[in-house]
Parts: structure tokens; sequence; C-alpha cells
């Protein structure tokens, strides 16, 4: 773009210049509100790249998206253009950003599930470049366990998925399931297009999920954690330029890209994976739910019923190595963040924690409260460190993953 001022011409450059976007608009009513958008990004200096479903098309005209975004739209996996070599690949090929909005909750299913019976969920599966997908739909299809569960799935995987709106909708209810607003996505393109870079240089070292405490071969004590929240952190970590180590106990999660994660079992495991990379790390978060105690020797073969005296079984248990309180105490430069679940006394438990361990900082969460916690995609804590406590209401844990590091690095910084 070109912008004349006193008789002098200057080359302006747009925000987007030099990016590749392609919109991918899924057959809902809100495609038209997609339509705007395309012509947003256009106008921002974007190359914009098209999608549209056939049930897109019956809300949207591809003529209208051609207009406005200056590209041949796609609408067929198998076009007859010579533009269009192999539509689904050449559409998504090279792109810095890969938009599905509306993403209803068809697409995220296919999505979830890897089906690509159709232009822009085969699209889906081939694009290399970051995904965002936008749901809207019917308030009820949108708190349906079945895509809440679809998009807890698409965010394991490292993609991003904004949370939808509130407010009435075209089929006449009020609730959750609303397109967002324009200033909302736009926020969320910026912040995937050109990502914060803030932890930049600092080696991280993050220990996520639970341990697993042998008995004998097919027993073991163990707890409830899940290791989402551990594993949010690690991939915020590496989205904001750290280099990250995850120290991983047994999840069903998959790695975090561009993380280096160490599985153990155990939490002498875990121990001696942490201890022997401490002195390395400019911060350390230990996330996990490590096992208080371990059974003083494990049953070389399974422990039949019988053997138990009168239908009991007692175990010797052992303390397992306190791993916050071993790295507090051989702390030199380290900025050091442990975690608090607790059912009661939730400050007093997480101030003591912090006072014991010598960590700067404790994440403190109450378990007991429905919807948080364990195995949920959503927790609330309170970030309690020697001066002040931050309360974090309940938000997704990818959300909150960046609000405990805007924290920690608002302490460093002083």
């Amino acid at each position: 773009m070109k912008e004349k001022t006193d008789n002098v011409t200057t080359e302006v450059k747009m925000p987007l210049a030099d990016k590749k976007i392609t919109v991918g608009i899924a057959g809902g009513i809100a495609a038209y509100k997609a339509a705007d958008f395309v012509s947003f990004l256009h106008q921002q200096g974007a190359e914009v790249q098209v999608i549209m479903t056939a049930g897109a098309q019956e809300f949207v005209s591809p003529l209208l998206l051609h207009a406005l975004s200056g590209q041949v739209v796609i609408t067929d996996m198998f076009a007859n253009d010579a533009s269009l070599h192999i539509p689904h690949i050449s559409g998504v090929d090279g792109a810095d950003l890969f938009i599905i909005a509306p993403a209803t909750a068809n697409m995220m299913a296919k999505a979830a599930h890897g089906i690509a019976d159709d232009v822009l969920s085969a699209a889906i599966l081939a694009a290399t470049c970051p995904i965002l997908f936008v749901p809207a739909m019917n308030m009820h299809m949108y708190e349906n366990i079945a895509t809440q569960e679809n998009m807890a799935i698409l965010r394991q995987r490292g993609y991003h998925v904004l949370e939808a709106a509130e407010g009435r909708m075209a089929c006449g209810t009020v609730g959750k399931g609303r397109f967002p607003e324009s200033s909302i996505l736009r926020e969320a393109v910026s912040a995937i297009l050109f990502p914060r870079q803030d932890l930049a240089g600092k080696k991280v070292l993050i220990t996520a999920g639970p341990t697993r405490e042998h008995i004998d071969p097919v027993r073991y004590i163990s707890n409830h954690s899940s290791g989402k929240m551990g594993y949010a952190l690690a991939a915020a970590a590496r989205s904001r330029g750290a280099e990250v180590t995850l120290v991983s106990g047994p999840v069903t999660l998959p790695a975090p890209q561009g993380v280096a994660v160490v599985p153990v079992i155990t939490a002498e495991e875990m121990y001696q994976a942490v201890l022997s990379r401490y002195e390395e790390m400019d911060i350390v978060i230990g996330a996990a739910a490590v096992a208080d105690y371990r059974a003083q020797s494990m049953a070389e073969q399974k422990i039949k019923k019988q053997d138990a005296a009168k239908n009991s079984l007692q175990l010797n248990l052992v303390a397992n190595p306190d791993i916050l309180q071993t790295l507090g105490e051989a702390k030199t430069r380290q900025y050091l963040v442990g975690f608090a679940a607790e059912t009661e006394n939730l400050l007093a438990n997480a101030r003591r924690k912090l006072v014991d361990k010598k960590a700067d900082m404790i994440v403190a969460n109450d378990v007991s409260q429905p919807g948080i916690g364990f195995y949920s995609d959503a927790n609330a804590v309170t970030l309690v460190t020697q001066t002040e406590e931050i309360g974090l209401p309940a938000m997704e844990k990818q959300v909150l993953a960046e609000k405990i590091w805007d924290a920690i690095l608002a302490k460093l910084d002083k």
C-alpha cells in the first residue's frame, strides 16, 4: 500500500503483509460473519485463501468470498481448475495460519477423529501450520458432552480453539455458542502469528501427571492427576520461546510440539530425572502429583486374596523423596514453583508449603470443588508468593497456563 503525503509517496507496510492465511468456512449460519473477517484480513495485507464446504455455500456465495479475498475460492475436492492442483493440499500449502470459522460441531468432530470426507476436513489433515477453530453453533450442541470432548481433543493436540461467545442466537435461544466478537478473533490471530517470545533463552523444566508406586506386578498406588495442567504449562512455555523439558508420569496426553518429554513411572524415577537436570535450568515448575509414599518392598508375584489373613492386607509404606523440598534446598539461581492440591485450608496450607519447601511461588487449587482440578479441562487457582496472593478464577487450563507464566515473568522482571 502506498500513501502520499506532501507530494512524497511512501510505502506503508500492512500489518499482515507477507502472511498467507487460509480461512475454512463450515456450514453454519455464522458463515456470513466469516465473510466480514475475510475482508478484514485481506485489507490488512494478508494473502487469503478461502475453502468452503457445501453447507457453507448454502449461507454465503463463493462469488462473494472471491471478491472479498481476491482469490479463487476452493469448494470441491475434485475441482477442475489448473490453478488449484489438488485443492485440499494447495489450499493450505505455505499457509502461516489456518482459521476454521465458523467451526461447526460436525467439522470439529471430523477434525478430532481424523475424518476427511470433504475438501475442508481433508485440508485440516493436510495442514502443517497452526490451526485456529472458531466454534459457533446452537447452545445445546455446544454444551453437548461430545462437542466438549472433541474440543478438548483438539486442544490436547496443540490446536487453538476459541471459546464461543454468549448471547442470543439465530435459533432464538440465549446462551453460549455465538460466533466470537471480531476483536476477540483478531487478538487470537495476532497472538498466533506474532507470538510473545518473553521466555526466549530460558531453560524450563516442568513435572506433570501422577506417579505410580508398585505393590506387586499388577497393582500400584497412584492418584487422579491427568497431567493436563503441566502439559498446558509446557506448551505455553515452548510457544513463548523457552527450551522446555517435561518430566511426565504416566498420562494419555500427546506430547506438546517442540517439548523434550522424559517419561517416568515412579516418584524415585521422577526425582532422579529432575535432579540430574536441575543445575542447568532457569525455571522449574513442579506440577506433578507425586506420591508421598511407596510400598517398602514390591511383591515379586501378584498378591493373592487368600494370602491376606481374614480378608485384610497390610502394606508397609515408606516416604518417597520430597522433590520440591530437595529443589528448594539446592536452589541457586532457579525460580522454583510448586503446586498445592488441597481439599481444605487452601491458602494456609499453600503458604506453609511455600515456606517449608523454600519455593518462590505456590499454585494452589481446591480439588474438592466441582468442575475444576483433576481430569477437568478447567481450573481455578491462587498464586501464593512471599508478598501476595493472586486469585485466578475458573478458566481453560491452556488460558490459565499463560496467566501463570505472566505472573512468573512479572516476578522475574522485578
